[in-house]
């Protein structure tokens, strides 16, 4: 009861401040003629962190909204209902153990650095044609089908890079056929209503490639073996093994911390993954060309750059990074031809909070989101009940970024043709 009472308390107060400060200084922005487009958020968290106090001194000077206001709001915003949660149950493991939340903010970091990896390739797609693919888990689910097949069925003992390289290379040449067939006749005035187009052609895309797996392959779970594992270690003694400690299955640090090898792994990738799209699509001109068409394709194409071969290009590395993310992870999690429909709803959940169409807007929203989902299950006694309400987290960041901040953190309103940016 007391729980309930504090903790309710000060969540009632909160939003209602928070409407209160989204609706006032985003009026009162727009009155004076100054640019709205972060009012609505910032006025939001500043309402949510301290109420009135806050809202008058925001309302009265009006200053310029920058990004770097909108952050120190917003942490205001999470440490008050921290805060309040400590109050209302002092007892909870995320109030009385450091180690525990020590564990589940690294845990909640490698797991959003793993949704990240999945939200990419969609980030991609959609910055350069405008199109978001509702095939994108199923992509995910075959670079983990063929990753399997390759390494327990069909050739055992395989090394695993050369079984991700041929699903990488698959799923690559997939995509770039699919394109060429099926998403060309968008750009050439053949389809009357080409968004509506775009979705059910990759919705019947991801039928199709569901069902013909769960028709070839089985509808029972698979999973793959670990394709690395960690040397035994301890550091820095054997007698004083309190910083660092490997098994072959996990790695072990302050001896509270443990991350388990494949997620480590997947992690890994998605940063080098990530380094490495964000390079070619700055430095080579190859990725300037792609980035080019997400600006103006008229004007690109002005320029002497084929449109329709950068989108052909921008689909099969969509679909390949979604491959990809698949062949890690079918050594963490058990695979059935179903298993891409959660990371794909997670990844437009992410895709929305980051910013249509930017890179490292996907990168930082799936690390919010797990982040999220680490804080709400920990937090949580009952393990069922918190294994449950994991989807939900994903919708409470989807509903409050729609309305708050249409455009995600790092994106923009589209205009001119543009899609996103990098």
């Amino acid at each position: 009861m007391e729980f309930s009472y504090i903790f309710w308390t000060v969540l009632s107060w909160m939003i209602f401040w928070s409407v209160v400060g989204s609706f006032v200084t985003r009026r009162i922005y727009l009155k004076r003629d100054l640019d709205t487009s972060n009012a609505a958020f910032v006025g939001s968290m500043m309402g949510a962190s301290i109420g009135p106090f806050g809202l008058v001194p925001l309302c009265l000077n009006t200053p310029d909204l920058t990004k770097r206001l909108m952050v120190a709001p917003a942490l205001a915003a999470v440490a008050v209902l921290m805060i309040a949660f400590a109050f209302a149950d002092p007892e909870n493991y995320c109030v009385t153990s450091s180690s525990f939340v020590a564990s589940q903010i690294v845990n909640g970091l490698i797991i959003g650095i793993i949704y990240g990896f999945m939200a990419l390739g969609l980030s991609l797609i959609f910055s350069i044609l405008g199109v978001v693919s509702f095939a994108h888990g199923e992509f995910y689910m075959i670079g983990g089908m063929i990753t399997y097949f390759m390494t327990s069925v069909w050739f055992p003992g395989l090394n695993p890079a050369i079984a991700i390289l041929a699903a990488c290379a698959f799923t690559f040449l997939l995509g770039a056929v699919f394109e060429r067939l099926f998403l060309t006749p968008m750009y050439e005035g053949k389809v009357d209503r080409p968004v509506e187009y775009g979705i059910l052609v990759t919705f019947g895309l991801a039928f199709t490639l569901q069902y013909f797996v769960q028709a070839t392959a089985g509808a029972n779970p698979f999973k793959a073996r670990r394709y690395l594992d960690f040397p035994v270690l301890r550091l820095p003694s054997s007698e004083d093994p309190w910083l660092l400690r490997t098994s072959r299955g996990s790695l072990e640090l302050f001896e509270m911390i443990t991350i388990s090898n494949p997620r480590l792994m997947a992690a890994g990738t998605c940063i080098l993954v990530l380094i490495a799209l964000l390079y070619f699509m700055r430095r080579t001109w190859t990725g300037k060309a792609l980035r080019a068409v997400s600006q103006d394709r008229e004007a690109a194409a002005i320029a002497g750059i084929n449109p329709d071969r950068m989108n052909m290009l921008a689909f099969a590395l969509g679909g390949m990074i979604a491959a990809l993310a698949g062949a890690m992870l079918v050594q963490a999690f058990s695979w059935l031809p179903q298993v891409g429909a959660i990371p794909a709803l997670r990844s437009f959940v992410i895709v929305v909070l980051g910013g249509l169409g930017s890179l490292p807007g996907a990168f930082l929203g799936g690390i919010i989101v797990g982040l999220v989902e680490a804080a709400g299950t920990g937090c949580i006694p009952d393990t069922q009940r918190a294994a449950s309400y994991i989807p939900a987290y994903s919708m409470i960041v989807l509903t409050l970024t729609l309305l708050l901040r249409p455009t995600g953190l790092f994106g923009r309103r589209f205009a001119g043709g543009a899609h996103g940016k990098f």
